[in-house]
């Protein structure tokens, strides 16, 4: 019972990570209709920039409060992250929009591939790793062999990712921002012909997207302590797997679906064998899409005439 606790806590955690990497996916999906295959390395990215703005402020500046790094970091990966998703739809996607739909995944898997090897350049090829934050756990229940404990950046991750759900819940459905999306989504010329910019709406949505990128960046580096080049395209996919699982287009549907994989990773290494989680996450994605096509959350196309 105690490994079964512990294994929850774990998979919330990181099923938390996915979810707000997740979003991002769907966002853009819900949009444009396009998943943007580099935003797992737009994670990445902002993985480094959170660590190396860190480690900055530590070191050269002298900041000796944690929370004040971290809040600084946050900001300012947010900022950067955003304004390179940006350019990133301006250059690979905004011109392709109107091609065959292959034309805009080729360019999203180049631009993940190049994003990737710019890193490896850049930082090397090597993990990097920062010092160790907010170490302190709650045992929630102890015995002579085994402790049940949370720590606090687990509850953070958990905290986090229910106020940004609930955040870009109410951007999308109360918002002015969140009405011209809708109508973006349901049809992009109508949405032009009754004053929606729709070029704005869908930069903007990336810029969001990218922002819950940096977010999940962070808060896997406060985690993990550690970062390498190629972190972005496992986390990318089983970031994707449980937008699609959760019903690519809904929000709560990719939270939902990000902390059903990340159950599933954590209890099958628990219980089974670890070389296999990842088989078993996509083993289950596999079952859900042949009842539920959709994705549990998700709502079933309509085609238009």
């Amino acid at each position: 019972m105690d490994v079964f606790l512990q294994q929850l806590i774990n998979g919330l955690t990181l099923g938390s990570i996915y979810g707000l990497i997740a979003l991002g996916y769907t966002m853009v999906f819900g949009i444009i209709g396009m998943v943007n295959f580099a935003h797992g390395d737009v994670f990445m990215v902002a993985s480094f920039i959170a660590m190396v703005t860190f480690l900055l402020l530590t070191t050269w500046l002298g900041i000796s409060s944690v929370v004040l790094a971290l809040f600084i970091v946050l900001i300012v990966a947010m900022v950067l992250t955003g304004f390179l998703n940006w350019t990133i739809e301006r250059i690979a996607y905004r011109p392709l929009r109107g091609s065959f739909r292959l034309a805009p995944l080729i360019s999203a898997i180049g631009m993940s591939i190049f994003l990737a090897n710019f890193v490896q350049v850049a930082q090397g090829p090597r993990n990097k790793a920062m010092p160790a934050l907010f170490n302190e756990v709650i045992v929630l229940r102890s015995s002579e062999t085994f402790d049940v404990a949370v720590s606090y950046k687990q509850i953070v991750i958990w905290l986090v990712t229910a106020l940004l759900l609930l955040g870009f819940w109410f951007l999308v459905t109360r918002t002015k921002l969140g009405r011209a999306q809708r109508a973006c989504e349901q049809d992009p010329k109508m949405a032009a012909l009754v004053g929606v910019d729709v070029d704005r709406t869908i930069s903007i949505t990336f810029v969001i997207a990218a922002a819950l990128a940096a977010v999940a960046g962070t808060l896997y580096l406060v985690y993990y302590g550690v970062v390498s080049f190629n972190d972005g395209f496992q986390p990318g996919v089983k970031a994707f797997t449980a937008a699609v699982l959760g019903g690519i287009g809904s929000l709560p549907g990719a939270v939902i679906g990000g902390l059903l994989i990340g159950l599933i990773e954590t209890f099958w290494s628990a219980y089974f064998s670890l070389d296999y989680k990842d088989v078993a996450a996509f083993s289950i994605l596999a079952v859900t899409m042949i009842f539920l096509p959709q994705g549990l959350l998700g709502r079933p196309d309509v085609e238009k005439v």
